[in-house]
């Protein structure tokens, strides 16, 4: 059994060292941008947290060499992703996300240590930090919660990629065996949550792939709308630039009565004229349905 156990440890090992190596192309963007764009950095901050406690569990769990292995390594990749987060993010959110590494990180898993320790004597100090670790564990399943609701509301997988959904499955069904195997329910409860949430996100995976985002439905109408009244509305210009030119050219012929074309170098000139006809049609076709309304075609505003 205890062979098997290990060998169960090395593959979840593996999973869970993909899992968290996943950010690593999103970081090298950052780097390479020199910012941080949109991204958030209390995923980060939280999962530094989670690896660091299970690392000290593990070692102060008998036989929890596996455990360390792989939330050390997962440890040390998350203090690179904080420490990049932190110097390409903006002054604000830089601020608060350094608060957040000194209470989380700093304070809270300072404070677990002291009073595992000093506070805490025998079997109970694992008991202690094993529920902390799966209770961490639980609470950081809320965004795959949050994920699947997207899912539902918008009816469409835009927002769930399938891989994360995937590894989810797989790292949770592995950690569940081993947990299993090993009999340890610090381990087994919260991996087999994420188990089941990974389960489900794939059954929504399932459903959903093939329909479209009730969202991206909203939009292509509107651009549909939008194209159609920047359409009447460059029409109504043509028309319009091209009565006044009839009405131009009719008065010239009445003045100039009697002058007849040489050759084709008289020719009338065209009753729309180009360099103004060009930019008002540009300038319609860049109107949104607020614009419309609310602006003359020939000064846009808010384009």
């Amino acid at each position: 059994m205890a062979s098997l156990s290990f060998i169960v440890g090395i593959i979840g090992n593996v999973i869970s060292l993909l899992v968290f190596s996943s950010p690593i192309g999103t970081f090298w963007q950052v780097v390479k941008k020199k910012s941080t764009e949109n991204y958030k950095g209390l995923p980060y901050i939280s999962t530094l947290l989670s690896t660091s406690l299970w690392t000290f569990y593990g070692l102060l769990k008998p036989g929890g060499l596996l455990v360390v292995t792989v939330n050390g390594a997962g440890a040390v990749l998350q203090v690179i992703y904080v420490t990049l987060f932190l110097i390409y993010a903006p002054k604000d959110v830089k601020i608060k996300s350094m608060k957040l590494v000194a209470v989380l990180n700093i304070f809270f898993f300072g404070a677990v240590i002291v009073v595992t320790l000093l506070a805490i004597h025998g079997s109970f100090r694992l008991t202690f930090v094993g529920i902390v670790c799966a209770a961490l564990t639980i609470g950081m399943y809320a965004s795959p919660l949050s994920a699947m609701t997207i899912v539902i509301q918008t009816k469409s997988v835009e927002y769930m990629p399938f891989f994360l959904s995937f590894f989810l499955f797989l790292n949770g069904g592995v950690w569940t065996i081993y947990s299993t195997l090993v009999r340890d329910y610090f381990i087994g409860v919260p991996n087999a949550i994420g188990f089941v949430l990974g389960s489900a996100q794939l059954i929504l995976y399932i459903i959903y792939k093939d329909k479209k985002s009730m969202l991206t439905k909203a939009g292509a109408e509107e651009t549909v709308e939008d194209g159609e009244g920047s359409g009447q509305l460059v029409k109504g210009v043509v028309e319009m630039q091209s009565f006044e030119g009839e009405g131009r050219v009719g008065h010239e012929a009445g003045v100039k009565d009697g002058r007849s074309l040489i050759k084709g170098k008289s020719l009338p000139q065209p009753g729309v004229s180009r360099q103004r006809s060009l930019p008002a049609i540009m300038r319609s076709l860049s109107l949104g349905p607020y614009d419309l309304h609310y602006t003359q075609p020939s000064r846009p505003q808010g384009c």
